[in-house]
Protein backbone atom coordinates (compact mmCIF):
# COMPACT_ATOMS: atom_id res chain seq x y z
CA UNK A 1 0.00 0.00 0.00
CA UNK A 2 2.76 2.53 1.00
CA UNK A 3 5.41 2.46 -1.92
CA UNK A 4 3.56 2.81 -4.54
CA UNK A 5 2.57 6.56 -3.81
CA UNK A 6 2.83 9.31 -1.16
CA UNK A 7 -0.66 11.12 -0.41
CA UNK A 8 -1.24 14.32 0.61
CA UNK A 9 -4.60 16.38 1.21
CA UNK A 10 -3.50 19.00 -1.92
CA UNK A 11 -1.17 16.78 -3.43
CA UNK A 12 0.29 13.27 -3.97
CA UNK A 13 3.18 11.49 -5.67
CA UNK A 14 2.76 8.49 -7.44
CA UNK A 15 6.25 6.88 -6.99
CA UNK A 16 8.10 4.93 -9.78
CA UNK A 17 9.49 1.62 -8.54
CA UNK A 18 13.07 1.24 -8.37
CA UNK A 19 11.93 -2.87 -8.27
CA UNK A 20 11.14 -3.49 -12.13
CA UNK A 21 9.21 -6.07 -11.51
CA UNK A 22 6.81 -3.95 -9.52
CA UNK A 23 6.51 -1.21 -12.23
CA UNK A 24 2.65 -1.42 -12.91
CA UNK A 25 1.43 -1.30 -9.37
CA UNK A 26 1.02 2.06 -9.33
CA UNK A 27 -1.89 2.47 -11.71
CA UNK A 28 -4.19 -0.16 -10.17
CA UNK A 29 -3.45 2.78 -7.46
CA UNK A 30 -4.60 5.51 -9.18
CA UNK A 31 -7.70 3.25 -10.56
CA UNK A 32 -8.74 3.36 -6.98
CA UNK A 33 -7.39 6.84 -6.05
CA UNK A 34 -9.92 8.61 -8.39
CA UNK A 35 -13.02 6.86 -5.88
CA UNK A 36 -11.71 9.78 -3.51
CA UNK A 37 -11.71 12.88 -5.44
CA UNK A 38 -11.10 15.61 -3.58
CA UNK A 39 -10.36 14.05 -0.53
CA UNK A 40 -6.89 13.41 -2.11
CA UNK A 41 -4.70 16.04 -3.98
CA UNK A 42 -4.36 16.19 -7.21
CA UNK A 43 -1.69 12.88 -8.15
CA UNK A 44 1.74 13.87 -9.92
CA UNK A 45 4.11 11.29 -11.26
CA UNK A 46 7.72 10.69 -10.78
CA UNK A 47 9.15 9.34 -14.53
CA UNK A 48 12.28 7.49 -15.43
CA UNK A 49 14.85 7.91 -14.68
CA UNK A 50 14.01 8.53 -11.48
CA UNK A 51 12.75 5.96 -9.25
CA UNK A 52 11.01 6.43 -5.61
CA UNK A 53 9.46 4.13 -3.50
CA UNK A 54 6.85 4.86 -0.40
CA UNK A 55 9.19 2.87 1.75
CA UNK A 56 12.32 5.24 1.65
CA UNK A 57 9.58 8.50 2.88
CA UNK A 58 9.60 9.66 6.39
CA UNK A 59 7.07 12.26 6.62
CA UNK A 60 7.10 14.74 9.57
CA UNK A 61 5.85 18.17 10.39
CA UNK A 62 8.92 20.05 9.22
CA UNK A 63 9.31 18.25 6.17
CA UNK A 64 10.38 14.55 4.26
CA UNK A 65 13.55 12.88 4.73
CA UNK A 66 14.33 10.29 1.67
CA UNK A 67 16.53 7.19 1.56
CA UNK A 68 18.07 7.40 -1.39
CA UNK A 69 18.21 3.63 -1.33
CA UNK A 70 18.60 0.49 -4.14
CA UNK A 71 14.67 1.36 -4.34
CA UNK A 72 14.66 5.08 -4.60
CA UNK A 73 17.86 7.29 -6.35
CA UNK A 74 19.02 10.67 -6.61
CA UNK A 75 16.70 11.20 -9.85
CA UNK A 76 13.45 10.11 -7.87
CA UNK A 77 14.21 12.05 -4.73
CA UNK A 78 15.06 15.50 -7.17
CA UNK A 79 11.84 15.01 -8.82
CA UNK A 80 9.80 14.68 -5.37
CA UNK A 81 11.26 17.94 -4.44
CA UNK A 82 9.94 19.91 -7.53
CA UNK A 83 6.64 18.67 -7.38
CA UNK A 84 6.54 19.67 -3.31
CA UNK A 85 7.55 22.93 -3.89
CA UNK A 86 7.34 24.64 -0.21
CA UNK A 87 8.45 21.39 1.77
CA UNK A 88 11.49 20.44 3.04
CA UNK A 89 12.98 17.42 1.38
CA UNK A 90 16.61 15.62 2.79
CA UNK A 91 18.22 12.92 1.11
CA UNK A 92 19.49 10.34 3.67
CA UNK A 93 21.89 7.86 2.41
CA UNK A 94 20.80 4.24 3.35
CA UNK A 95 22.22 0.49 2.84
CA UNK A 96 18.69 -0.36 3.73
CA UNK A 97 15.91 -2.12 1.10
CA UNK A 98 14.04 0.63 2.53
CA UNK A 99 14.60 3.61 5.08
CA UNK A 100 11.64 2.46 6.98
CA UNK A 101 13.26 -0.66 7.43
CA UNK A 102 15.54 1.48 10.10
CA UNK A 103 13.10 4.23 10.98
CA UNK A 104 9.98 5.68 11.69
CA UNK A 105 8.80 8.89 12.41
CA UNK A 106 6.38 9.26 15.86
CA UNK A 107 5.44 12.81 16.95
CA UNK A 108 6.66 15.76 18.58
CA UNK A 109 10.39 15.63 16.33
CA UNK A 110 10.52 11.80 18.13
CA UNK A 111 11.36 9.17 16.01
CA UNK A 112 11.82 5.02 16.41
CA UNK A 113 15.39 4.18 14.99
CA UNK A 114 17.96 1.23 14.89
CA UNK A 115 20.78 3.91 15.07
CA UNK A 116 23.61 1.00 13.83
CA UNK A 117 21.84 0.78 10.63
CA UNK A 118 20.53 4.33 10.33
CA UNK A 119 22.67 7.71 11.17
CA UNK A 120 20.38 9.42 14.03
CA UNK A 121 22.88 12.77 12.51
CA UNK A 122 20.34 12.27 9.37
CA UNK A 123 17.85 13.86 11.61
CA UNK A 124 18.96 16.94 13.46
CA UNK A 125 17.05 18.64 15.99
CA UNK A 126 15.03 14.88 16.61
CA UNK A 127 14.43 12.92 19.72
CA UNK A 128 15.28 9.23 19.30
CA UNK A 129 14.07 6.04 20.79
CA UNK A 130 16.87 3.41 20.04
CA UNK A 131 16.33 -0.03 19.10
CA UNK A 132 18.80 -2.68 19.12
CA UNK A 133 19.97 -3.81 15.47
CA UNK A 134 18.55 -7.68 16.27
CA UNK A 135 14.66 -5.97 16.39
CA UNK A 136 15.19 -3.35 13.92
CA UNK A 137 12.00 -4.96 12.32
CA UNK A 138 10.39 -3.12 15.12
CA UNK A 139 11.49 0.07 13.81
CA UNK A 140 9.11 0.00 10.61
CA UNK A 141 6.16 1.26 12.78
CA UNK A 142 3.00 3.42 12.36
CA UNK A 143 1.99 6.31 14.85
CA UNK A 144 -1.80 6.08 15.29
CA UNK A 145 -2.02 8.98 17.25
CA UNK A 146 -2.44 9.37 21.22
CA UNK A 147 0.51 8.08 22.06
CA UNK A 148 -0.26 4.72 20.13
CA UNK A 149 2.07 3.17 18.16
CA UNK A 150 1.36 -0.17 16.06
CA UNK A 151 4.87 -2.13 16.03
CA UNK A 152 5.14 -6.20 14.84
CA UNK A 153 4.29 -8.23 17.93
CA UNK A 154 7.47 -10.33 19.66
CA UNK A 155 10.18 -7.20 20.17
CA UNK A 156 10.25 -7.17 23.68
CA UNK A 157 12.96 -4.18 23.41
CA UNK A 158 11.08 -2.43 21.28
CA UNK A 159 8.21 -2.31 23.59
CA UNK A 160 9.65 -1.75 26.47
CA UNK A 161 11.63 1.45 25.11
CA UNK A 162 8.63 2.71 23.51
CA UNK A 163 7.03 3.16 26.96
CA UNK A 164 9.88 4.17 28.77
CA UNK A 165 9.02 7.08 26.49
CA UNK A 166 5.55 7.41 27.27
CA UNK A 167 4.12 5.46 24.36
CA UNK A 168 1.77 2.78 24.00
CA UNK A 169 2.84 0.24 22.01
CA UNK A 170 0.05 -1.55 19.94
CA UNK A 171 1.02 -5.30 19.08
CA UNK A 172 -0.29 -6.66 15.83
CA UNK A 173 1.18 -9.84 14.26
CA UNK A 174 2.74 -9.73 10.98
CA UNK A 175 5.41 -12.65 10.70
CA UNK A 176 3.90 -13.82 7.86
CA UNK A 177 4.15 -10.38 6.22
CA UNK A 178 7.98 -10.23 7.30
CA UNK A 179 8.55 -13.12 5.46
CA UNK A 180 8.20 -11.30 2.40
CA UNK A 181 10.24 -8.24 3.56
CA UNK A 182 6.94 -6.28 4.18
CA UNK A 183 6.29 -4.21 7.70
CA UNK A 184 3.93 -2.68 9.30
CA UNK A 185 4.00 0.44 6.78
CA UNK A 186 4.16 -1.17 4.10
CA UNK A 187 -0.21 -2.20 4.59
CA UNK A 188 -1.33 1.45 5.40
CA UNK A 189 -1.08 4.38 2.92
CA UNK A 190 -1.90 7.76 5.23
CA UNK A 191 -2.91 10.45 3.83
CA UNK A 192 -0.69 13.12 5.41
CA UNK A 193 -2.21 16.85 6.10
CA UNK A 194 0.97 18.15 5.71
CA UNK A 195 1.56 17.59 1.85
Amino acid sequence: MQDPALLGSRRSIIGRFGEARRRGEEKTLMDDLRKYGERIGKPTQVTEPGSLEGGDIVVTEGGLFVGESERTNAVGIRQLADLLKGVNVAAVKTGLMHLLCGCAYLNNRTMIIAPELVDAKSFPGFKFIAIPKEEAYATDALYLGEMRVLVPSGFAKAHTNLKEAGYRPVEVEVSEFWKGDGGVTCLSSPVYKVL
